[in-house]
């Protein structure tokens, strides 16, 4: 799998990030929504087989980070990307509002305690980036706290990467107007009403300043340890399918082994 289609959404480290810049709807990486869906389909296999051998080989850890605001398609990405992967080696961590148990530690503790184990994925939706996001929209925390949180969630995920967690990060980009539609079909499609949060109502009208926090965090967290990727998010197939070639292009290039028996095979017969 070419790096090169991974490098058209990255973020370099140092490079700043204006969000206004990007398509959201951009879908050129792919020749169409027919080719996409083909592509998507042997990824999540080719996924899913990585897995396993990552799994047997039990000494790395693959985390997965998915931020984006409201409907723009955290769950689906996960759906889809990960619909052929065996449940034993991926968690799912959604994080929501800190409970009261979370707010007695630091705010990077319950990240850290939902960080995969060696042998498997971990995937965040939503993650310790909600400290500088809704706590910086929301003044939710003190100014200067929040400015020294990105350096520290740096050095935390170097950390990570440091113990044999490779770190991927998308933040999923999508356009003011696709959000409302989808903020709309939510009320209007009764099997989809039960994901409708008057709330997100109000973070819409807070919608440019969640962009220039967004577009903040991309800039100063994206490291050459844990780097960024911005993942046009409008077209649900193409979101779909870039992020799962840049997973699987990720686990090719860690190479998984399965694991050497330290005895033959000919030395037993079962009886």
């Amino acid at each position: 799998m070419s790096k090169d289609f991974s490098e058209r959404f990255r973020i370099k480290p140092g490079a700043r990030v204006r969000l206004s810049d990007r398509d959201p709807a951009d879908h050129a990486a792919f020749a169409d929504k027919k080719a996409a869906h083909e592509q998507s389909e042997k990824d999540g296999a080719a996924i899913n087989e990585l897995q396993d051998r990552l799994y047997a080989e039990g000494k790395r850890a693959l985390l997965v980070v998915l931020q984006g605001i409201d409907t723009a398609g955290k769950d689906g990405t996960i759906r889809h990307v990960f619909n052929q992967t065996g449940p034993i080696g991926v968690s799912v961590t959604a994080f929501r509002r800190p409970n009261e148990e979370e707010l007695a530690h630091d705010y990077l503790w319950r990240a850290h305690l939902a960080c995969p184990r060696r042998g498997t994925i971990g995937i965040f939706n939503r993650s310790h980036y909600e400290s500088v996001l809704v706590e910086r929209v929301r003044q939710l925390a003190p100014a200067d706290a929040i400015e020294a949180r990105y350096e520290q969630i740096n050095a935390f995920e170097k950390l990570l990467t440091g113990n044999g967690t490779t770190i991927l990060k998308f933040m999923l980009h999508i356009s003011k107007k696709e959000q409302k539609e989808r903020l709309q079909a939510r009320l209007e499609e009764r099997k989809h009403m039960w994901k409708f949060n008057p709330g997100d109502l109000d973070d819409r009208k807070l919608w440019d300043k969640f962009q220039e926090a967004y577009a903040l965090v991309v800039t100063r967290c994206s490291t050459a340890w844990a780097p960024w990727h911005i993942i046009p998010a409008d077209h649900k197939w193409a979101r779909n399918a870039a992020i799962a070639r840049i997973v699987r292009a990720k686990l090719e290039e860690m190479n998984p082994k399965y694991p050497k028996p330290k005895w033959k095979a000919e030395d037993f017969k079962v009886v």
